[in-house]
């Protein structure tokens, strides 16, 4: 029997209960879940293949799971790309991994950005989250002398919700540290 995550637990436990209340859901099927998270980072058209191994192998420590290359589908002469090239890599996680992978992020990675004062609370328009971090060694699995070069990398958080609303508030139980929006202050005349 494998150990249930922490934020999975929380999720069954308390933000169910929580959005059945506020939200007036009939149904528990009706509350918004997270369906899985996507990892992906961009490689630069002149990397060699130490580079590309390298950046795969940091985001299989980051998430646990062996990195997918995206290729090129067609050559661009301007952006000297040429078909069949290396251009980015991700890892899409579902189930415990990606619950084990959510804490992290919300309680360790997050917390380390220098000057953090939380994160955009703007969704995408369909209830799921993106989000880029400019650093990759925010993770504690990467040891900063082992890097050659830093990398950014895009999260998305993909959500059952049918609006940014149900969205925002299944991830703002779930702990994601979202930026508090001041009322604009309106200057004296």
């Amino acid at each position: 029997m494998s150990k249930v995550p922490s934020l999975k637990k929380l999720y069954t436990e308390q933000v169910v209960p929580e959005l059945v209340k506020s939200r007036g859901y009939k149904n528990h099927h009706q509350v918004p879940k997270v369906t899985k998270v996507v990892i992906n980072t961009g490689i630069d058209a002149d990397a060699d293949k130490n580079q590309i191994t390298d950046i795969q192998r940091d985001i299989g420590l980051i998430t646990g799971q062996k990195a997918v290359l995206t290729k090129s589908r067609k050559a661009i002469a301007n952006f000297k790309l040429r078909q069949g090239q290396v251009v980015g890599s991700f890892v899409t996680l579902r189930g415990n991994s990606m619950w084990e992978f959510l804490q992290r992020l919300i309680a360790v990675a997050l917390p380390t950005i220098r000057d953090f004062r939380g994160i955009s609370p703007k969704l995408d328009g369909q209830g799921n989250y993106n989000l880029g971090v400019s650093d990759h060694t925010i993770f504690p699995e990467i040891t900063v002398e082992n890097v050659k070069k830093h990398m950014g990398l895009d999260i998305t958080i993909v959500t059952t919700a049918l609006n940014d609303d149900e969205g925002r508030e299944l991830l703002r139980l779930l702990g994601m540290p979202f930026r508090r929006t001041e009322p604009a202050k309106v200057a004296a005349a």
